[in-house]
């Protein structure tokens, strides 16, 4: 099949788009679900279930091919808006269907926060909030700016977690990140854990000098029981913030 160009600017793309609009308005109210925060999610899947409807006259979900199937279009899993996968699995397991314009209330609430302390933690626009705190000391993954405003926060008394340097002593004595607690060296990691005391529910960040090492470590921890626990990615090497030397 060769390709098929719809144009834009159409009166009729104009009318099957407002009236796509319309239909994912109706979706959405009749089922209590909400549209995703980033506008250009739901602009992008609204444009393909237009064109899809312009195309087969089924709103095919866009995120997924069609084919002809005995002289007719088929969408894989027969994935037609709102489609049944994602009114009983996606929704309710994850919170989002897959082309990502539908979401529930708590999922997009969640995925607000992110976005706003996405922008905060690379910008330093403006402080972190309480929420925003929480939401990013539970990622497995933290960058530079990341956990440059989580300390900022944590001096401010909006965050609690533990910072766990798992390099060598001689690497601690020539340079830590300050506000890190704990010292306890990937060398002699089990022994240096327990005399770190630390507890399987607190939230802990750890940190090497490029990133391999905590990551390996945190890892371990997870294996372990310890139910929260962050990684600097880069490393201490990748760390904009203040080094205690």
């Amino acid at each position: 099949m060769s390709m098929i160009k719809i144009d834009m600017n159409s009166p009729e793309f104009i009318a099957t788009m407002e009236k796509t609009v319309k239909f994912t308005d109706k979706v959405c109210e009749s089922r209590g679900w909400v549209y995703n925060p980033q506008v250009e999610v739901n602009e992008g899947v609204q444009m393909g279930l237009a064109r899809n409807k312009m195309m087969y006259n089924k709103r095919f979900c866009p995120c997924f091919m069609v084919e002809e199937v005995d002289g007719k279009p088929k969408s894989v899993d027969d994935r037609i808006c709102p489609c049944k996968p994602a009114i009983e699995k996606e929704l309710p397991e994850v919170g989002a269907c897959h082309c990502g314009i539908f979401c529930t209330p708590e999922y997009a609430e969640a995925k607000k926060i992110e976005l706003g302390m996405e922008e905060v933690a690379h910008t330093h626009s403006r402080g972190l909030t309480k929420e925003e705190c929480e939401v990013l000391v539970k990622q497995n993954e933290l960058d530079s700016d990341e956990l440059e405003s989580l300390l900022e926060a944590r001096e401010l008394g909006m965050v609690q977690f533990t910072l766990v340097d798992v390099r060598e002593h001689m690497e601690w004595e020539m340079g830590h990140i300050k506000g890190a607690d704990k010292l306890v060296p990937t060398s002699s990691f089990f022994a240096s854990l327990e005399e770190a005391k630390l507890s399987k529910s607190d939230k802990i960040v750890v940190y090497c000098h490029v990133g391999s090492r905590s990551a390996h470590v945190a890892m371990i921890l997870r294996d372990q029981g310890f139910e929260n626990i962050g990684n600097l990615t880069h490393g201490i090497v990748s760390y904009s913030g203040e080094i205690v030397r």
